[in-house]
């Protein structure tokens, strides 16, 4: 044969290149894998002892097979597996673990562009003869083409079988030519098959053909169904968490009325003195300014998660944002005994954050640290480089957070218990912003604290030397 038709050579085509041809079937490795264990059942049920010439797929599953049959058959029939690539010694042990190595034939074929593409597994044996042909299509190829547009579905192999012995020995014939001399002895010039396949024989591989379909059906069925299962355990955890997050609004909602309601009705005592009056009308005041609280920080909150998927990125330094917000809460700090200082090299890269989302963060932590920390405290904030990411450290000397605390901190409504009314002032949303910020722009928050000596905030951002994290 020469170089050209060499190259040319392919098992498949061989196979369809008769008067007569199998219909190729759209198939995948799971329906190869059953169209092969079916028969290699068939053999082993009926002890055939026959002749193999394979090329299978990657994969000690395939190969299994082949073990599982001499194993059987007390190591009896012989192995002929093909290969293209230059066999090595590591290849030759692997699938010596897995074959019988008096047994086993190693056959190299030359080099051809179509076979690598093609997978077979034939048969031969006095009683019994098939072969099993299957290709991997090439993306352009106008067989695939057809198959989509009938079904929508791109096959990942097309499959052919056959149990005519005219066939087989056309498909050997061929492999003997592309086969190096010294393995060329193992193709025989006559095939020995039977004449006709005893029907029996072809009803029971047809039945053990349908087992294994009707095993591969349960298993996706049951996958899918899983699926389902969980996507629908998703749903009602998704449904849960709005009941609970609506549970919390209404309860965060009703505190400060049922104070305001308490107020009132006290001010409407005949007995109230002016001190006790304007204690009452502070509480009130109080007690408003609580809800209005509540009610901006759920409807920023509502509008970030409705709009945080779509929110563009913007690449922003921490020099350029830092030292503002930290100069604006410097007479909060002072006016507390606070010393707030920080360290933001301006030769930092900058960091891809959701637009206007940096300056947010940074007021969140910044407003958390201050407020947790009692007069005569510390409260830094240094920013350095830390491999491919900018971490940004909020580090107090406040009353710290318990252990048992800190997988808490970033719910909704959320406030650490410090043993004072000053913690009822917020929202207890600062930090659920916070982390959904992060996330939007593919960077993350750790805490460190412990109770009495402070808390130190991490987050790490995204540097302009990475690719974006989100579109």
């Amino acid at each position: 044969m020469n170089d050209s038709l060499r190259k040319e050579l392919s098992v498949y085509q061989l196979a369809l290149g008769v008067e007569t041809p199998p219909q190729p079937l759209p198939s995948n490795p799971a329906s190869l894998l059953s169209l092969l264990r079916s028969q290699i059942d068939l053999l082993i049920e009926q002890q055939i002892t026959a002749t193999f010439w394979v090329k299978l797929p990657p994969g000690k599953i395939w190969h299994a097979e082949l073990k599982r049959y001499q194993s059987a058959m007390s190591a009896s029939g012989v192995i002929n597996i093909c290969r293209i690539d230059k066999i090595n010694t590591g290849a030759e042990d692997q699938v010596t673990d897995e074959t019988n190595p008096q047994q086993q034939n190693w056959v190299q074929l030359l080099s051809n562009y179509q076979l690598r593409r093609e997978y077979f597994f034939i048969v031969s044996a006095p009683q019994f003869c098939s072969l099993i042909v299957a290709r991997r299509p090439r993306k352009r190829n106008q067989n695939r083409q057809t198959h989509k547009a009938k079904t929508g579905k791109i096959p990942s192999l097309l499959a052919v079988m056959t149990m005519e012995g005219r066939i087989i020995q056309q498909v050997l014939d061929g492999l003997k030519q592309v086969a190096v001399p010294e393995s060329s002895a193992v193709f025989p010039a006559e095939l020995i098959y039977p004449s006709t396949i005893e029907p029996a024989l072809i009803s029971q591989l047809i039945a053990k053909q349908l087992q294994r379909q009707n095993s591969i059906q349960r298993q996706i069925t049951n996958k899918r169904i899983a699926k389902l299962r969980e996507q629908n355990q998703k749903l009602q955890n998704k449904e849960q968490l709005k009941d609970d997050y609506l549970s919390s609004v209404c309860q965060e909602l009703r505190t400060p009325l049922t104070h305001m309601k308490t107020a009132l009705s006290l001010l409407n005592s005949p007995t109230i003195k002016p001190p006790q009056r304007q204690r009452y009308l502070q509480m009130l005041n109080t007690q408003c300014d609580r809800q209005s609280i509540l009610i901006t920080g759920l409807l920023d909150l509502v509008n970030l998660e409705h709009n945080l998927e779509t929110t563009s990125l913007e690449l922003v330094r921490l020099s350029d944002i830092v030292p503002g917000v930290v100069s604006t809460y410097q007479p909060v700090a002072q006016e507390k005994g606070i010393m707030l200082a920080y360290t933001v090299p301006t030769e930092l890269p900058g960091v891809w954050c959701v637009t206007g989302g940096l300056k947010q963060i940074v007021i969140n932590l910044l407003q958390n640290s201050i407020k947790f920390t009692p007069k005569g405290g510390q409260v830094w904030v240094r920013a350095r480089l830390q491999a491919d990411y900018v971490q940004l450290e909020f580090r107090d000397t406040g009353i710290g957070i318990a252990e048992s605390e800190i997988g808490k901190i970033f719910d909704c409504f959320y406030r650490v218990r410090s043993g004072t009314t000053e913690d009822l002032s917020g929202a207890g949303l600062g930090l659920t912003v916070v982390k959904r910020l992060l996330w939007r722009c593919g960077g993350s928050i750790s805490v460190r604290s412990k109770l009495d000596e402070g808390s130190t905030f991490t987050i790490q951002l995204v540097t302009n030397r990475n690719k974006i994290p989100f579109k």
